[in-house]
Formats: structure tokens, sequence, C-alpha cells
């Protein structure tokens, strides 16, 4: 992102010169107060808001009409989105089935890709007879199905249980080791940025703009273990104390 700014047709300034660098392969959170902008730049990094100014660069990928990269980005929302008359298959083989590419087809993709969330044996599933969990388990699988080079997730996992959250957590840190997809993952939560990431943007109040960039290289693996050890509660503390000084100078209030 260079320079980004956003403004709303009611005179909202959402984003102001907004600039951040994502490498190949990060697991990066995006984490601030309430009404920061997290949201609106992870819709404008996937195309589905335009940035009133600045640009945003896409090296090594073959754009499409409205300069983004071809089938490069899956999304997944902050509810699940599913389509209520149709199946698990048929909702995750709906990206596939938009590119032309027939049932037959796609069939070995689709159970692959929901085998990967553990959903194989719920292809003929509909949504109303899913959990929440694995409501949310299906927006992943059909946001992967592509084999995207960037998966965005908008705070995905807000509205589950801490149980939930936390095993959805795992599967989708055991998703990104074993895809290398790019992540870039709003969230309100301290625990959850320290937990999923391998760098930390925070945001401070809107006008949304970077307030620190901090790099987490862990020594053990993300597990149960690690939500108790010292090293993770000493990571939630420095990035508690980066989000209270981003507060602090956008003058904004906690969210979650």
């Amino acid at each position: 992102m260079r320079n980004v700014s956003k403004v709303f047709s009611n005179g909202t300034l959402a984003l102001k010169d907004m600039s951040l660098d994502v490498e190949r392969g990060e697991f990066l959170s995006l984490l601030g107060p309430s009404g920061c902008g997290k949201s609106t730049a992870l819709r404008i990094i996937a195309g589905l808001g335009a940035a009133s100014s600045g640009s945003i660069d896409w090296p090594g990928s073959t754009l499409d009409s409205r300069g983004l990269p071809q089938g490069d980005i899956g999304f997944v929302f902050q509810e699940p989105t599913l389509m209520p008359w149709t199946t698990v298959f048929g909702n995750v083989y709906l990206p596939l089935k938009l590119e032309g590419v027939s049932k037959s087809a796609a069939r070995p993709r689709v159970m692959e890709t929901l085998s990967s969330v553990g959903l194989a044996d719920f292809a003929e599933a509909y949504p109303r007879e899913l959990s929440g969990g694995m409501k949310m388990r299906v927006s992943i699988a059909r946001a992967l199905v592509t084999k995207p080079k960037l998966l965005l997730m908008d705070e995905p996992f807000a509205a589950l249980d801490e149980i939930t959250r936390q095993k959805l957590n795992d599967d989708v840190l055991r998703l990104w080791r074993q895809s290398g997809v790019t992540v870039i993952f709003v969230t309100h939560s301290v625990f959850e940025s320290a937990y999923l990431s391998n760098r930390i943007v925070v945001m401070k109040a809107r006008p949304g703009q970077v307030s620190a960039d901090i790099p987490l290289a862990t020594s053990s693996d993300r597990d149960a273990n690690y939500r108790t050890s010292e090293e993770y509660r000493a990571t939630t503390d420095r990035v508690s104390r980066a989000l209270q000084e981003a507060i602090h100078l956008g003058g904004g209030s906690v969210g979650h």
C-alpha cells in the first residue's frame, strides 16, 4: 500500500496516507481500536472498495482490468456468508464454478480442500445443519479452493466462543504452514494477533495509519503449551502497550 487514503461519501476520513509492505508468506495481523480502518484497508486490498488516493502495488502478479491480481486473492468475511440453498460442497465449489470449471473436474480439489478443514464428511450437508465453527470452516475452504497467493481474513472468529475460536486459530495456522499462502488477518484481539502472527501492524484510531510494526519471532510451536508460556505473555504485554499507545495517539477507544 502506497499512501492510501479513503474518504467515504459522508465525508468520513477512514484512512490517511497509509503505507504498508506485505512480504510473501507472511502471517500479518492488522490490530487496532474500533473504527480505525482495518476492515476498510482490507477491502481496498481485495478490490471491494476503491482508494480515494494512493495505490496498491502487486509486484510479480498478472493484473486484471481492475488492477487486481488475477485469481490470487481469497477473502473470509466476518460472517460465513454461505448460500443456504446449496450444500457444503456447492458453497466451496462456487469460486471454481465462476471460473468455468465443471463440477466433475472441480470435485477432487473441492474434496481435498474440505478434507484440509476437517469437513470432508459434511460435503452433502446444508449450512443450517452446521455449527458456527463449521460454517466458518466452510467459508475458509471456499477462500482456499482457488489456491490463492493472498488470503484476507476480516475478524472471522469474533462471534465464536473461546474454545471454537482457539481451535480455528490452530486450524488457520496449520493451513498457513501447509499452503505457504500470505495472510492478512484483521482482529480486535491482542491475544489472537500475538498467537497467530509473525508480524503485527497496529493502527491508530481514525483516520487509520500504521502506528507500530511489530515482527514476532517465536522459539516454539504455536500450540496449547505456547498459550501458557512466558514468551506468549511477554508478547501480549508488548502488543498491548503498542495498542494503548495507538489509542492515545488517535484519541480512540478499545474495541472488543
